[in-house]
């Protein structure tokens, strides 16, 4: 689920969006055009200031017809889903509260949080909204950690991943709500699409119908879809679910020993299941293939996406996630005296005697020293930066085993508008691409009626990322080529590059293999004053956007819990440097 990243936001006025946005000579259904009359429905959704509703969502189909060209791109968000009164959504909103409704402490903590990506944003804004005062540093010039984009100097912006938003997202929908943003999220048509590699330029659907509770909506979608499956391999793939159903969390945390393929196999379910859909599946969730993802991880996103009637639903971010969704956290914290510092690179966990941090000692020579000290960095960089001392403790030891995956994000812009595509995420089931999306279209800041702008997961990266951009730009062009034989080629000779960026990510989100959910950390560190965050760290949503939101309240959560053990602590410090 990990694909699911400062300056000021870009608004879109509805005069703009009806006379600019989309011109019936690009826009095109089912191969024919669409008159000026349709304007209106094709216009951006999901806020005052874009466009129009459309209370009818399936008027624009994108279907293919028989002996007609595919058509394809139609630009339109869908209607929030209805999420408030989910019971994940409001275990979620019940944390949240807990923070704003908290005895206010008699003096605040001064908490020195290490890492502004999502994890540290949300500890940092929860323990803000408890009546603490965070410090949050982080390394780089850039907000959002693995959510992190740059502009190039054409405007453009480029991001470190493809990210996805999803309705199984409890506490990343509350962040959203809490901070009112929620129509930044571009909610697209309850569907899965794949591409088929058989079939050059087609593709195969899985579509929810809204009307079917959880999880008959799920069980109609694999049903329907015939092109993938047959009818003995769904029958085999369900009946091997079945001990899944029935015995729920424990039967799902028993199965980290396996990887995909193994579980697959042990269950007797066909590997034409692992190769068609959970090939695509294991990528997506986590950038490496069925024979080392472990199966935890599949039925986990199985879980949520099928139990929960709006948890398979994506949206996408309306914009750059540093501005969009990194910047509204920032201002939410300062607004309540914290602060938030860039190019703030920590070279040492410096110790007390007693073994408890002392401060942290910057790259540029600066110490910050706080009550409490948090690391929600990437668990490499915290492996790191790990002092010797702390080596030994069991706590930290069983975080060798965790290792980030490398990952590449490819954003490439074309001299044309493609066709062969959707308003939507695309699951690309190549041997080298993960998902893809034409962000020209799904996303209102970097909509373009003349050009397409697809970024791809270039995944598993392990044996690319040393390799040189363009060795990645012409492998990438090799497998576009089957995916729009009509309009892409490998040699340009018909859709041009006009740029592209390659953005390597060494270590990503932590490798799920099997086994490694015992080395899971609590965020509450056995070192008194020193907590974790991260989507490493223990929590139920493991590699993912959602995961590191979680992850940050349960760190905020344990220090307010041991507000009483802390305030202490810096009682006793104030009084020890007072006698000096």
């Amino acid at each position: 689920m990990s694909q699911f990243g400062h300056a000021s936001a870009v608004y879109w006025t509805g005069q703009h969006n009806a006379t600019n946005l989309w011109n019936p000579r690009y826009t095109w259904r089912c191969g024919c055009p669409i008159s000026s009359r349709h304007n209106n429905a094709l216009s951006f959704k999901g806020s005052d200031s874009l466009g129009h509703r459309v209370s009818n969502a399936y008027a624009i189909r994108t279907r293919p017809m028989k002996n007609v060209q595919p058509l394809q791109v139609v630009c339109m968000d869908y209607p929030r889903p209805e999420l408030e009164s989910t019971v994940n959504y409001l275990e979620a909103a019940y944390l949240s509260s807990s923070f704003r409704t908290s005895p206010r402490p008699d003096k605040p903590l001064k908490v020195v949080i290490a890492g502004a990506g999502l994890a540290g944003l949300s500890t940092a804004k929860y323990l803000a909204d408890a009546g603490h005062k965070p410090i949050l540093l982080e390394a780089r010039d850039v907000l959002g950690g693995k959510m992190a984009a740059w502009k190039d100097d054409d405007g453009d912006w480029y991001e470190t991943g493809l990210h996805i938003f999803f309705g199984a997202y409890p506490n990343v929908q509350n962040l959203f709500g809490e901070l009112g943003i929620n129509d930044r999220l571009q909610w697209k048509e309850h569907s899965m699409i794949f591409a088929m590699p058989n079939k050059p330029g087609e593709f195969s659907r899985f579509d929810f119908l809204d009307i079917l509770p959880a999880p008959l909506n799920g069980i109609w979608a694999i049903l329907k879809n015939n092109e993938m499956l047959t009818w003995p391999e769904k029958v085999k793939f369900a009946i091997g679910l079945l001990p899944a159903m029935v015995g729920g969390q424990a039967y799902v945390e028993a199965q980290d020993g396996l990887t995909v393929k193994d579980w697959m196999r042990k269950q007797g379910v066909p590997d034409r299941v692992t190769t068609e859909v959970f090939i695509a599946m294991s990528k997506a969730l986590n950038f490496i293939n069925p024979d080392e993802l472990s199966m935890q991880c599949i039925l986990i996103a199985l879980n949520r996406f099928l139990q929960e009637k709006h948890g398979s639903k994506m949206a996408f971010l309306d914009g750059n996630p540093p501005e969009r969704l990194c910047l509204p956290i920032v201002d939410h914290i300062q607004s309540l005296g914290g602060e938030v510092r860039l190019n703030s690179r920590i070279q040492k966990i410096e110790l007390n005697k007693d073994g408890t941090v002392k401060n942290f000692l910057l790259k540029n020579g600066n110490v910050i020293e706080g009550d409490v000290y948090v690391f929600a960095t990437p668990v490499d960089i915290l492996k790191l930066l790990l002092p010797e001392d702390w080596k030994k403790v069991p706590y930290f030891r069983k975080l060798e085993k965790l290792v980030g995956v490398p990952v590449i994000n490819v954003h490439i812009w074309f001299d044309r508008k493609l066709r062969n595509t959707y308003d939507h995420l695309l699951f690309s089931r190549s041997h080298l691409l993960s998902v893809y999306a034409d962000m020209s279209v799904t996303c209102k800041e970097y909509y373009d009626p003349h050009r397409s702008m697809l970024e791809l997961v270039f995944a598993p990266a392990e044996e690319w990322i040393s390799k040189s951009d363009q060795e990645i730009i012409d492998a990438t062009m090799k497998e576009l080529a089957k995916l729009f034989p009509d309009e892409i080629s490998a040699d340009q000779s018909k859709a041009k590059i006009l740029k592209y960026h390659v953005v390597k990510t060494p270590r990503s989100v932590y490798k799920t293999v099997p086994d490694c959910e015992p080395c899971r950390p609590l965020q509450r560190s056995p070192m008194e004053g020193f907590y974790l965050a991260g989507d490493y760290t223990k929590q139920k949503y493991l590699a993912s956007m959602e995961g590191a939101v979680l992850s940050g309240k349960f760190c905020a959560q344990a220090i307010v819990q041991d507000y009483e053990l802390l305030a202490s602590r810096s009682q006793q410090k104030l009084a020890e440097a007072s006698l000096v």
